[in-house]
């Protein structure tokens, strides 16, 4: 197991990181912290030098396609849903004056 964290440290994380912590928060947080640190020791001794470095746990492969040429919408196709159209275009509210 690794060392405990004391209040002082938790103390000083808390200053850096502008948070105020009450005496019981401080010593949650002190326990919490020194909990992950032991974790992160154990994860430590484990040998990964035959582990190549990966991005995510399971293989993740992005399935391409072949770009085709398609049909187009029509202007009325793609503007039937618009709340406001003119001509051709959507209607938008002006933004620039």
């Amino acid at each position: 197991m690794s060392e405990q964290i004391s209040r002082e440290q938790v103390r000083h994380v808390a200053a850096l990181a502008r948070l105020e912590m009450d005496e019981e928060e401080l010593a949650a947080y002190g326990r919490d912290l020194s909990d992950i640190l032991g974790y992160v020791a154990k994860l430590n001794e484990i040998d990964t030098s035959g582990v190549e470095p990966t991005a995510h746990v399971v293989s993740m492969e992005t399935p391409f396609r072949d770009d085709e040429r398609g049909e187009s919408f029509s202007h009325e196709q793609t503007l039937k849903n618009a709340p406001q159209r003119e001509g051709f275009y959507f209607q938008v509210p002006q933004v620039i004056e």
